[in-house]
């Protein structure tokens, strides 16, 4: 009789808490992130920063929707960088463990096909760290519904980065090379080519190589006898540490300019002294920390015995947005989450301001300028949009 007693009470406890069986099971959250293959280090960042702001939201009881408060669960699918295994993520995450949205992929060759998937399952996705314009766009040019991104876009990422090459670096002659399989190397190096020439500037060279190459020396070799002022390397982290390390061998020691794949710290120990002194575009700097992003950096330094990078703050100004747009929506239902969070027009965050033009995935925000000295990050301007 006790045990039937203790039942029923049970079941009735359960009706008048009015806790359905997702609200009972938290407010899902999908991360499709790279954990191995080519960038660990991006999946490391990104899945740090989630979990940091996971935990301090439900220290607080969860997130606000209607009059209740619901705790956060996190979902992660590691994607290994590769573009197929962000699709299988996306379907597993949004078909399979019905998450309310997904934050990633950040590589943007794993993003964009992963977007496919967001967008045709009507499932908000927002991209921390994927810059590539396809990202948030159809093949006509027209923004896709269910698809936001966190930072700033390509287009406007050159444009950054060849006004500082004429401007400060004084570089009339430009040799780049890029890996022509990736996404993001290729765009950033097809529209520096496309914006140098407009300005008067001379490509020496326009070498590339495929994900995966280890020996460079050919393309170098072409790129030395061109003689450049600059050489563009819109790498990942690991290629440029190779790269630069071949360059060095055979006597290039021209000025280095790379993209926001550059921005993991990995890179200084990877690369070391080959790219001291070099220059590179990013997403924020910890120089310029405002107090909230301060507070950020101090507690996700005590926790992980690092300071967060790009990638890292990008992922928790990711979060914050998602969870306002959660809030706003006042119901766990794809659609009104999605609406709440296209809705969202300015917001002030770890990587500073940004703003959402109406139907537009794309915030307007500056692009920060970095040198490796010393070992170290150092910033040296901001471009603003």
């Amino acid at each position: 009789m006790k045990l039937v007693t203790f039942f029923l009470c049970g079941i009735l406890a359960f009706f008048i808490s009015g806790c359905g069986r997702s609200e009972c099971s938290g407010i899902k959250i999908g991360l499709n992130v790279e954990l191995t293959g080519e960038s660990p280090a991006v999946g490391a960042s990104c899945k740090n920063a989630a979990s940091l702001f996971v935990e301090q939201v439900n220290a607080t009881g969860g997130i606000q929707v209607g009059d209740k408060k619901i705790p956060l669960q996190l979902l992660v699918g590691d994607n290994a960088d590769k573009p197929d295994q962000a699709v299988s993520v996306a379907q597993r995450l949004i078909g399979g463990d019905h998450v309310l949205a997904m934050v990633g992929p950040n590589v943007s060759a794993c993003a964009i096909p992963a977007s496919e998937i967001a967008e045709s399952l009507q499932c908000l996705m927002i991209s921390p760290w994927s810059t590539n314009p396809k990202t948030t766009r159809t093949d006509t040019g027209a923004s896709k519904r269910y698809v936001f991104r966190a930072c700033f876009t390509e287009r406007f990422e050159v444009n950054a980065l060849t006004n500082f090459a004429f401007a400060t670096l004084k570089a009339k002659r430009v040799a780049i090379l890029y890996d022509v399989a990736s996404e993001h190397p290729n765009t950033v190096a097809t529209l520096f080519r496309e914006v140098f020439k407009k300005r008067g500037g001379t490509i020496t060279a326009f070498e590339t190589y495929t994900t995966g190459d280890r020996d460079f020396s050919a393309q170098l070799t072409k790129i030395k006898a061109s003689q450049p002022d600059l050489i563009l390397l819109p790498a990942y982290y690991n290629d440029v540490a190779l790269i630069t390390q071949q360059a060095r061998q055979l006597g290039l020691n021209q000025q280095l300019l790379g993209s926001d794949a550059w921005s993991t710290p990995e890179i200084i120990k990877l690369a070391g002294k080959n790219v001291e002194g070099a220059y590179f575009s990013n997403h924020y700097s910890t120089q310029l920390a405002t107090p909230i992003a301060r507070k950020f950096m101090s507690e996700y330094t005590a926790q992980f015995g690092q300071e967060p990078d790009d990638i890292a703050a990008l992922t928790y100004d990711t979060f914050h947005l998602l969870a306002e747009a959660i809030q706003t929506a006042g119901k766990l239902d794809r659609s009104a989450v999605r609406d709440a969070f296209s809705k969202i027009r300015d917001y002030e965050g770890i990587t500073g301001s940004l703003h959402f033009e109406p139907g537009s995935g794309d915030p307007v925000k500056s692009v920060v300028i970095l040198r490796i000295q010393n070992g170290k990050f150092v910033w040296v301007t901001n471009v603003k949009p």
